[in-house]
């Protein structure tokens, strides 16, 4: 049987980080075996619904390159749909769950509940206080049917509850290995709603049967829900799928990593300067790593290496700075063209207005530093305008000013006197000023030193060389004649 996985969001805001990890794994393992990779939005929590947020995961899975092989799409803005199977929207596919919930009632494999929701918080309240587990007492269970059917009769509010059966119930998790539960720990959970929706149990398990899903990758939150969702394979006399729960992910401290201690949407990482790619791989490793010697993964790379027996058990620490170390990787690795492209629209949303060949240049040098890419936002400042520091930095550990401005002085002449080709490449420029530092007899510090900070305003910045070469002759003398006035 060809495999088939899928991503089942809820449409309740953005893409968690947790999602995507969630989403990519499911990808991964359906691009290694050549299967199909579905997107089903489960949107049967009416009062969890947030407009727009449908389009919201569409744009972002767009963004990360991960889209599906079946299920809904965006075009031109609007949802479509791919693939044979669908809808894959769970309000547009009512009638078949309440099919489904008419067939298990008929079995006696489900029955109709009229409890109100002041007894069942009433019920809740009286097993809390006994420290008993919350469950469904039954009460509706032993109702005579003749009542039942008068009930039923003048469309009395009901749900729809799955009966339990007695014993155990077993399944296989791919990651920890066989899980068996005492059906007596199973609550009677509600099915079918009194507005005519499923709940998220009944719907999954529908949904999965029909669109022959045969893996379930999910989050370990839904541990204690399989039980419910295997007993009802069994009352249906369908094969179950392959299931595999996620660690959770955790923040330093190792609580669970939510909104309430910092951004954990996708959008929040991407609009902060993080590239897809580098972001998709950081995910990928939160806890599974194909080598111990290596980080730095490819798409390709992650869909061969791809096993869920290798995921660990246990949470995985959401490290920042490794985030940050990776996503610099991904920078350094890009062109200078191809991150002037990228940088581009965080300059113009911070209203600051760089010219193209000096924006080249200025990410040549640069992107071995970055880390975000909106770390351009303050880089540009000491490139576009002569930078304003404190003339004490200017000297070199055990020289003084006037060493300092001698020094300045005389890189001043020779570099104006510099023919205008070695301007074009760093290498011409650190060359003649390097030649100019031997010939002269002087000491590499002293000159060195104050010529960069000169240049750069800063204790810690690129090169001389590089920065003489960005900022181009008429620039330099500028500011060197500036850094002299000063000392």
């Amino acid at each position: 049987m060809s495999v088939r996985t899928r991503f089942a969001p809820s449409p309740t805001g953005f893409l968690h980080v947790g999602g995507l990890r969630t989403a990519l794994y499911n990808y991964l393992l359906a691009r290694q075996q050549f299967g199909t990779y579905i997107l089903r939005i489960e949107d049967t929590d009416r009062e969890r619904f947030v407009p727009g947020a449908v389009e919201s995961l569409l744009r972002m899975f767009e963004r990360v390159n991960l889209l599906p092989d079946e299920g809904p799409r965006l075009a031109d803005g609007i949802v479509t749909q791919t693939g044979d199977v669908g809808p894959y929207v769970q309000s547009e596919r009512l009638p078949i769950y309440a099919e489904y919930a008419k067939q298990l009632l008929g079995a006696g494999a489900a029955y109709a509940c009229f409890c109100s929701s002041e007894r069942l918080d009433g019920l809740r309240k009286q097993q809390e206080i006994a420290k008993l587990s919350t469950k469904y007492d039954r009460h509706c269970l032993n109702l005579p049917a003749e009542e039942v059917l008068r009930r039923l009769a003048v469309n009395e509010p009901h749900v729809l509850r799955l009966r339990v059966p007695e014993g155990e119930t077993s399944f296989r998790d791919e990651i920890r290995g066989t899980i068996t539960i005492n059906n007596a720990e199973v609550d009677d959970q509600v099915l079918m709603k009194s507005d005519g929706f499923p709940t998220y149990h009944m719907a999954v398990v529908v949904d999965d049967h029909l669109m022959k899903i045969t893996h379930v990758i999910r989050g370990e939150e839904w541990i204690s829900s399989t039980p419910k969702h295997v007993i009802l394979y069994r009352l249906f006399g369908w094969d179950a799928p392959l299931f595999a729960h996620l660690p959770l992910l955790l923040n330093p401290d190792k609580s669970k990593l939510s909104k309430r201690q910092g951004d954990v949407a996708v959008e929040d990482y991407l609009a902060k300067g993080y590239l897809p790619e580098a972001l998709v791989n950081f995910v990928a490793l939160l806890g599974f790593n194909p080598k111990a010697d290596q980080e730095i993964y490819a798409i390709d790379e992650l869909i061969e290496l791809f096993d869920l027996t290798k995921i660990n058990k246990s949470g995985a620490v959401f490290d920042q700075a490794k985030l940050n170390w990776m996503n610099g990787q991904y920078i350094m690795r890009k062109t200078a063209t191809e991150l002037v492209a990228l940088v581009r629209p965080f300059l113009d949303a911070a209203g600051k207005t760089v010219d193209a060949a000096l924006l080249e240049k200025i990410c040549t040098i640069e992107k071995t530093r970055m880390e975000r890419l909106t770390d351009i936002v303050a880089i540009v400042d000491a490139y576009v305008s002569v930078p304003t520091f404190d003339p004490a930095i200017l000297v070199w550990k055990k020289a003084d000013a006037a060493d300092s401005r001698a020094n300045l002085v005389g890189i001043r002449d020779h570099l104006s006197t510099v023919d205008e080709t070695v301007w074009s490449e760093i290498a011409m420029v650190e060359s003649s000023i390097k030649a100019y530092i031997e010939a002269k007899g002087l000491s590499n510090g002293n000159v060195l030193w104050p010529t960069r900070v000169a240049l750069s305003g800063r204790a810690a910045s690129p090169s001389p060389f590089e920065l003489a070469w960005a900022l181009g002759k008429d620039e330099t003398m500028r500011r060197l004649a500036s850094a002299i006035v000063e000392i």
